[in-house]
């Protein structure tokens, strides 16, 4: 690389002289920062927040971890890191500790609490969002909060916890937003501006590692593009559409757009349900994994992630390598492999371990591939990230949770299939999704460059899968909602014209008005046209619209008459007469007689045709117009339907039952308010109470059916169960009546697990009751753990009691272990 020239040297000691603290974090880093890294810093440091918008593994963390830099460079001011799932809290928790020592850092992910009052706290976004409700203590000397993966917020489920952060934060701390690439960062950096204050912008689209794209064929990889093509014309490889062409050149695609190419009228246009090849064709067989795996470590392609859209399939990989015998690691690291599970796992019970598969899966590990998916004991998933890091297990097969934020880049990411199983069909993953699963591929500092493949099938389109590699369409759109628990807290502290304020300052409103700006820029065009229109159908003998209006009646009744044949006789005479009076008034109407009648008739129905789309538009600017507020208005007014907010003409009030609901979070939070208003809980003990609590918090899977009160724990449980549907009914009603979305009912095909298990039954018992994998048993008692939690904290004191008891029964075994 050549030296940099007097005028660049000079541009340097100037950026250096106006942000020397940028300068000496820069100093400290192991690499030297790309210009958004240094960007971001620099409007840090001038006192501005940031939103950061790179692709996966650009380092955009860093500007983050600046703001702690700044936080610490002072005697008294404090930095939030927050992120969307405890195992990126754990991991950030660590790393941090490492830079500035253990005494400096913190840990608050609702089950561990590690030093909550440093002047560094690692958490969840709930949990922050919690803290701010609370007005905690916590919050004095809040300086910087930096929000990791960001772009959650278009969660469906836990979205709106991003955007109750960002509006409530107070007006000082300075944001760290950190997003992936996103289509509309500058909409969402605009919104920031508008509730935060001053936020910079900055987007990158450049990866820090190149990406190659290749297609995996007859056990050879063939580029995806034409290198000499140039990158920027990102033309397909030639060789690829030969192969389509001799291989499979009939398929049909799932598309619509693709459904209108025809090979030379070879099939039948309504032959849709598989492909045709010709009969010349020769079926390019799919090569195994294990033989994929072998092929991708002899061309120095490890370590990989498999991309497989299925826990089952992911498991059946792992399978299929160990049967082949293929082993990808020496004596030594398989020695270390082994010393690293034993140390990470010495607290688990050794019954336990068998009912988990352990050896199997040690051994597995020792070979150098694992799985990786919800269905794995979170410690075991743990394992498997840090010993893929350390390069000691050389291939992962995981399901697409693994591309959401865990730190575990790889040389190489492969792609088996491009569509999966969205609960109802399969589908076409989309061009953010490809986006974000390649974005693994490649490791800083390690890699010259990373490596995407995607198996040939006999369906695929090189076109087609140019087309996803080349875009990168992933639009961040807002998911927020007033949920009751807002409400009051909102209410509470503000009152509720300002909470109304408040809510209309959301991401989502900010959206809704966004395109309701581009709805109401059509209207005016349409109404511009209207007008022209009215002119040219303008008839000098009398009001061709008034004519119009009757020709378009008398064609209804005609229509009417011929389609409704077996009418009664009175009907069929009274539209005979109907159709008679309007016969008469188009013969009487002046415009009947006009010689440019049809000229006219043409431009009636272009004008009745566009103000029908302009009434239609004008509907839709109405109902998106102060759309949350609105939707506030009907959560207040079930509130009030129930005696949790009193409203008077001067102020709405809570009630103490509306200050209860203050700490009660979660989906749940209206159904739990009024199960421990009505005390019907009270005669639970506390594996009954667990139980109860877990069919609140579980959602069945789709083809789950219901298990009947026969597979019910007995006694009071079943009593409080019923009492609690009842329950949800009355207020399923309630919230239908206000024109809410409502809720689904309790779901108690987990209750019998969580029973036993609270009551002491093994490991294997219980997940033969549960029917289910040990990481997701782990997952739903987390959050029955959760709730419980919250119930000790506000119930009156028997369930208060109750749930701390049912607390202690639940938290063992791997549970304990999970949540260490």
């Amino acid at each position: 690389m050549s030296e940099p020239g007097p005028a660049e040297r000079f541009a340097r000691a100037t950026r250096r002289q106006q942000h020397p603290q940028t300068a000496a974090f820069a100093a400290l880093q192991a690499f030297t920062l790309d210009p958004f890294q240094i960007e971001g810093c620099e409007s840090l440091e001038e006192g501005r927040s940031v939103l950061v918008a790179a692709p996966t593994g650009a380092g955009k963390t860093i500007v983050g971890e600046f703001a702690i830099h700044l936080a610490m460079q002072t005697s008294r001011d404090k930095a939030f890191y927050t992120t969307p799932m405890k195992a990126l809290s754990n991991q950030k928790f660590r790393e941090l500790g490492e830079v500035y020592g253990p005494e400096n850092v913190g840990l608050l992910t609702g089950d561990t609490n590690i030093n909550a009052n440093a002047r560094i706290v690692v958490m969840t976004t709930e949990v922050l969002r919690n803290m701010l409700y609370a007005s905690s203590s916590a919050l004095r000397d809040l300086r910087y909060v930096v929000m990791d993966e960001v772009h959650y917020l278009a969660d469906r489920f836990r979205g709106a916890v991003w955007e109750e952060v960002i509006i409530h934060l107070p007006s000082q701390v300075s944001l760290v937003s950190l997003s992936a690439t996103v289509s509309n960062a500058e909409e969402f950096g605009d919104w920031l501006d508008t509730v935060r204050g001053d936020t910079d912008i900055i987007v990158s689209e450049t990866r820090p590692v190149p990406l190659e794209q290749h297609v995996l064929v007859r056990g050879d990889l063939l580029p995806l593009f034409d290198d000499r093509a140039g990158v920027a014309t990102a033309q397909v490889n030639q060789e690829l559409m030969r192969i389509r062409s001799g291989s499979a050149g009939t398929y049909e695609q799932n598309r619509r757009a693709m459904q209108s190419r025809r090979d030379d009228g070879k099939r039948k246009p309504h032959h849709t349900a598989r492909p045709v090849r010709p009969s010349h064709a020769r079926r390019i067989e799919r090569i195994d994994r294990p033989h994929v795996v072998d092929l991708l470590d002899r061309a120095n392609l490890l370590p990989a992630i498999f991309f497989i859209f299925s826990r089952v399939g992911c498991d059946a990989a792992v399978q299929q390598v160990r049967r082949s015998g293929l082993r990808l690691t020496n004596a030594d690291e398989r020695r270390l492999i082994r010393e690293i599970v034993e140390e990470r796992t010495r607290a688990l019970p050794e019954p336990d371990l068998a009912v988990l598969g352990f050896w199997e899966w040690r051994e597995n590990l020792e070979r150098g591939v694992a799985a990786h998916h919800a269905g794995l004991l979170p410690a075991f998933k743990e394992i498997v990230e840090e010993l893929f890091r350390r390069k000691l297990v050389k291939v992962v097969f995981a399901t697409e949770t693994l591309a959401l934020g865990i730190n575990m880049p790889a040389r190489t990411v492969v792609l088996e299939k491009l569509e999966k199983f969205n609960g109802e069909a399969r589908v076409a993953i989309t061009s953010g999704e490809y986006t974000q699963l390649t974005g693994r591929a490649g490791r800083r500092g390690i890699d010259v460059e990373g490596h995407a493949v995607v198996q040939w099938t006999e369906s695929m389109d090189p076109q087609a899968v140019a087309a996803l590699a080349s875009r990168r369409t992933y639009p961040l759109n807002s998911s927020f909602r007033p949920t009751y628990n807002m409400a009051v807290n909102l209410i509470d502290q503000f009152g509720r014209p300002r909470a109304r304020e408040i809510l209309e300052s959301s991401f989502a409103q900010f959206q809704a008005d966004r395109s309701v700006v581009g709805l109401a820029r059509e209207v005016r065009a349409a109404e511009e046209s209207l007008a022209g229109y009215r002119e040219a159908m303008t008839c000098d003998r009398g009001d061709f619209l008034e004519y119009a209006e009757i020709r378009r009646e008398l064609a209804e009744l005609e229509k009417l008459n011929r389609k409704d044949a077996n009418a009664s006789r009175a009907t069929r005479d009274r539209r005979q007469r109907e159709m008679q009076e309007k016969r008469r008034a188009l013969q009487r109407h002046p415009c009947q007689s006009c010689p440019e009648r049809d000229s006219h008739a043409r431009w009636v129905e272009r004008y009745t045709k566009l103000r029908t789309k302009a009434d239609r538009m004008r509907s839709q600017i109405s109902t998106r117009t102060g759309t949350v507020a609105r939707v506030f208005d009907r959560v207040v007014q079930v509130l009030t339907a129930l005696d949790y907010v009193r409203m008077s003409e001067d102020e709405t009030v809570l009630t103490e039952a509306g200050r209860t609901m203050r700490r009660i979070y979660g989906e749940r939070d209206l159904l739990v308010a009024e199960s421990l208003r009505s005390k019907i809980w009270e005669r639970l003990d506390a594996p009954g109470l667990a139980a109860l609590v877990c069919a609140l918090v579980y959602e069945p899977r789709r083809d789950e059916s219901g298990m009947g009160e026969r597979g019910l724990p007995r006694g009071a449980f079943r009593e409080a169960l019923s009492r609690t549907e009842d329950l949800w009914q009355r207020l399923d009603d309630l919230e239908r009546e206000n024109r809410l979305p409502g809720s689904e009912p309790p779901a108690p095909g987990l209750s019998q697990a969580m029973y036993s298990w609270a009551r002491g039954a093994s490991l294997d018992q219980v997940l033969s009751e549960a029917d289910m994998a040990a990481g997701d048993f782990v997952r739903w008692t987390k959050q029955t753990i959760d709730l419980l939690d919250q119930l000790s904290l506000v119930a009156d004191a028997p369930v208060a009691a109750t749930a701390r008891t049912a607390l202690d029964a639940v938290r063992r075994g791997i549970v304990a272990y999970a949540a260490a």
